[in-house]
């Protein structure tokens, strides 16, 4: 026989889980609406294999994090642009990235038309993760808690940008 205690807690935890998964967290990302069905610059994994390094393949393709305090492009200070190491497309000028003391390059505000955004429910929270625009490859995230103007800061993971200093300021 079935004791009533056990039947009503197997009973919370099955709705528990609908409820939490329901939510959406604890999954996979979430597209959202905005994002688009194929991105400009198409490669099979075995392409970007060949031109990416294994941690840029990682971050780019697998939406993998580097260690925090680990970029050279921390210490980056030159007038420049911060670009996609997937595809080389300009995200970020130099004048909008901060020291966030995190521990990854930060910006407080991208390039015109240089990323799209997706909900992340990963590890049970949510995020807003940021995409390059032309090849889809993984930057990082979007949090708002930036400086002004735009009180946002964009934690990029350094693997994924390069950095193209201004050729007129050296």
């Amino acid at each position: 026989m079935i004791d009533r205690r056990i039947l009503l807690a197997s009973a919370a935890s099955l709705a528990a889980f609908a409820a939490f998964r329901w939510l959406g967290l604890g999954g996979a990302a979430k597209a959202d609406d905005k994002m688009p069905e194929k991105f400009e610059v198409q490669k099979t994994p075995e392409e970007w294999r060949k031109q990416l390094t294994p941690q840029q393949y990682n971050i780019l393709r697998e939406a993998g994090t580097e260690r925090p305090f680990s970029s050279p492009l921390n210490k980056e200070h030159r007038k420049g642009i911060f670009a996609c190491a997937g595809c080389d497309l300009s995200l970020y000028s130099s004048d909008t990235k901060f020291d966030s003391g995190t521990g990854w390059p930060s910006f407080y505000q991208a390039l015109p038309n240089a990323l799209v955004e997706k909900s992340d429910r990963t590890f049970m929270m949510v995020r807003t993760e940021t995409l390059c625009r032309r090849c889809g490859g993984h930057l990082g995230h979007v949090f708002d808690d930036g400086p002004k103007p735009t009180g946002l800061r964009y934690c990029m993971n350094g693997l994924a940008l390069t950095f193209k200093p201004d050729a007129s300021a050296t």
